[in-house]
């Protein structure tokens, strides 16, 4: 159980975090590379700072603070076969999204570094905590883009590339953040240094409430991904064009967002239109483009790739063209390493600690793909609403999930 000076360290953390980029409708809007993005890195490398850890930043500004007394540096431990141990999350958010959707993972992993020092442990491995930029895609609208560029899921032409809503493309947002753009890309130094990698998260359902647990340990991430519908018309006077002359971009957008989840329940996924863009955008004009991106997910792979592909059809018919914007298979997490954090949080020789899948994608996914063991913890979420202000998690389940994940940390870092 965590000490009060541990349990006052979150709470004073958490505290801290609550204004930054909250709006006015109690939800937060952090999105990469933004003043907001800013403050919270400047809030992190503080935090570091305070608890005497090495701040590094990888190829694409993920930071990664590292807890190393033994001898030598990381990258000696590295070489001699030592490894370390990461943990943490993001910081960044979806528009209008909740209070614990990665800072939860960050704060507790800072967390966990104090209880292990507050009991006098000193870890055999190298230890780092990390907050991995642009988790979200909230802004640039492809997901985990930290983590896909520094193991080469996703290329540094294709990121730079990515455009927001404003067509601020991301290397024009570095350079405003005043970053090099020409840094961006692969980034093996920083991944051999990472023996194993352990994400804590809210739970985005209510599995957890529904078995009475405040902790579980995941099994996999569903496969998902991202699609970009452009949909053509002709704009034109709303009061004045007859209905038969009218080629209104906006029946096929229509189409799709019904068709996407009447096709979905009928394949056992979910499909998800949630971001629009009209041109000209007025009232009183017919559009002449509309662009929707689809988000679908499901526990069969073939299934969700079925859904798409029955929507794409549909959407031909209405003259659209379709582009994959992001993909990620079925993403198992590894077995050994998710067995040792249950053998670690076990209570009895059943090993009742819950295991859940979740159709929610996390940096532990990218690494998992790119051959970094990882695992994850979930919390227990009562309201199992995420994405949204009423995303919660009551503060003994937060101090439950601080408690597991330096049980598990302990273990992986001590002999």
């Amino acid at each position: 159980m965590m000490t009060a000076p541990v349990t006052a360290s979150f709470d004073r953390m958490w505290a801290d975090l609550g204004p930054v980029g909250r709006v006015g409708s109690g939800g937060y809007r952090r999105f990469a590379w933004t003043r907001e993005d800013h403050t919270l890195r400047e809030w992190f490398a503080g935090e570091c700072a305070a608890r005497r850890l090495d701040l590094v930043e990888d190829r694409m500004g993920n930071q990664w603070a590292w807890w190393w007394d033994g001898p030598g540096t990381v990258d000696d431990a590295v070489r001699q076969g030592n490894p370390g141990v990461a943990i943490g999350s993001h910081l960044d958010s979806v528009p209008d999204g909740g209070a614990y959707d990665g800072p939860l993972g960050v704060v507790s992993s800072l967390t966990v570094v104090d209880a292990l020092r507050e009991s006098g442990i000193r870890p055999d491995r190298p230890l780092a905590v990390v907050n991995f930029v642009d988790e979200e895609g909230a802004r640039f609208g492809v997901a985990c883009a930290g983590s896909r560029v520094i193991t080469g899921a996703m290329t540094a032409e294709r990121a730079l590339g990515l455009t927001d809503h404003d067509g601020v493309s991301m290397a024009d947002a570095l350079v405003a953040a005043g970053r090099d753009p020409g840094a961006v890309g692969r980034d093996e130094e920083a991944l051999r240094r990472v023996g194993a990698f352990v994400e804590l998260h809210v739970e985005q359902g209510r599995a957890l409430v529904d078995l009475g647990a405040p902790v579980a340990v995941a099994s996999d991430i569903w496969p998902h991904g991202r699609w970009r519908f452009d949909f053509p018309g002709e704009a034109n006077h709303a009061g004045t064009t007859r209905l038969e002359d009218r080629q209104d971009a906006m029946l096929g957008y229509a189409d799709l967002v019904l068709g996407a989840r009447r096709v979905a329940q009928t394949r056992g996924c979910v499909a998800t239109v949630g971001k629009v863009a009209v041109t000209p955008g007025g009232v009183n004009a017919i559009p002449s483009q509309v662009t929707g991106w689809l988000d679908s997910r499901g526990a069969d792979e073939g299934q969700v790739r079925a859904t798409v592909e029955e929507l794409r059809s549909r959407a031909g018919d209405f003259g659209a063209t379709v582009t994959e914007e992001s993909w990620t298979a079925t993403t198992r997490f590894d077995e050994g390493l998710s067995n040792r954090l249950r053998t670690a949080l076990g209570t009895d020789e059943e090993l009742s600690v819950p295991v859940l899948g979740t159709g929610a994608g996390h940096d532990a996914g990218i690494l998992a793909t790119a051959g970094v063991p990882s695992a994850m913890l979930f919390v227990r979420n009562p309201t199992g609403v995420s994405h949204s202000p009423e995303e919660f998690a009551e503060r003994d389940d937060c101090h439950a999930g601080v408690d597991a994940l330096t049980t598990c940390v302990t273990d992986l870092v001590t002999s």
